[in-house]
């Protein structure tokens, strides 16, 4: 499906920044990846692999849940003969009800986690399982149009992004939701979003945009989405400084922090919103007022 295409190339790109950053300060970590399909195991695989130099003396475990059928081990076999022995991967039979005993008895708490999850459902047990890690990171899937974002929170994870996956063919359109606790790790992953394929046949859709827009994948995505879910987010909360609305976008949109200024820019020219000073540099400091024009172009 093209949303496996999308899904895979987003856990590639995530693993990619992950890596680095457990082999720098940890000893020890665990890669968890429950009913993905097998070609994002494949590929998961092949990104640990070209960190083999760097990962001898550390110790990674890699656990897959398989649900692939029976080639999986065919497939993953050769990709796991050029791994250094520090790596252990465990191709363990059942679907993502069992990650929680299999978390466990690999001993993933207390040390790096990255989790992907293609599930039926946020079920809560397995959110806790994924957020023992120290740090945890998970990029969880399930069906929309269920909001997966209070389940991630409830687990412990500070920080949460979605996006609904609506493929161009008219199949099922699937939620993603990514939790971490780390700031850096959030902007990589909206990095991501907008640097997979443009070509997988998928459109975004932001949950908390008040029109429920498409979007195309792109580098510079379209902003009208960003500019309304700004006004809305200034008619909630009053005036906010330029750096407040940038980890509003960071936390609470599908948008990247640098999409902020673009968007607000828009705004100040079409009177939907001031800003305080008038003049100079859009930075941090500049405080932005929702303006006289702001009801009429909250739906622009």
């Amino acid at each position: 499906m093209a949303t496996d295409t999308v899904l895979r190339e987003l856990l590639v790109r995530q693993l990619d920044h992950w890596l680095p950053g457990v082999l720098h300060r940890s000893r020890r970590a665990t890669l968890a990846l429950s009913s993905c399909d097998p070609d994002a195991a494949e590929a998961a695989l092949r990104v640990v692999a070209e960190f083999a130099d760097r990962l001898r003396g550390r110790r990674l475990t890699v656990l897959v849940l398989a649900g692939g059928g029976p080639d999986l081990p065919a497939r993953l076999g050769p990709v796991e003969a050029t791994l250094p022995a520090d790596v252990a991967v465990h191709l363990v039979p059942g679907d993502a009800s069992r990650l929680p005993v299999v978390l466990k008895a690999a001993g993933a708490a207390g040390a790096p986690l990255l989790t992907m999850v293609d599930a039926a459902a946020a079920e809560p047990a397995l959110l806790a399982a994924a957020a023992t890690g120290r740090p945890a990171e998970l990029l969880l899937s399930a069906p929309a149009p269920a909001s997966l974002r209070p389940a991630l929170t409830g687990a412990g994870f500070p920080l949460v992004t979605e996006v609904e996956l609506v493929p161009a063919d008219g199949s099922p359109a699937r939620r993603v939701a990514f939790g971490t606790g780390l700031e850096k790790s959030l902007e990589a992953f909206k990095d991501a979003l907008w640097e997979v394929d443009e070509f997988a046949g998928v459109r975004y859709r932001d949950p908390e945009d008040p029109a429920g827009g498409l979007l195309d994948i792109a580098l510079h995505p379209e902003p009208g989405p960003l500019r309304r879910e700004l006004l809305a987010e200034l008619a909630r909360s009053g005036p906010r400084t330029v750096t407040e609305l940038r980890r509003h976008t960071l936390t609470a949109t599908v948008y990247r922090a640098a999409d902020t200024v673009g968007a607000l820019t828009s705004l100040l020219h079409s009177g939907a919103v001031r800003r305080d000073p008038e003049h100079g540099r859009l930075g941090g400091d500049v405080l932005i007022t929702a303006g006289p024009a702001a009801a009429a172009r909250s739906t622009a």
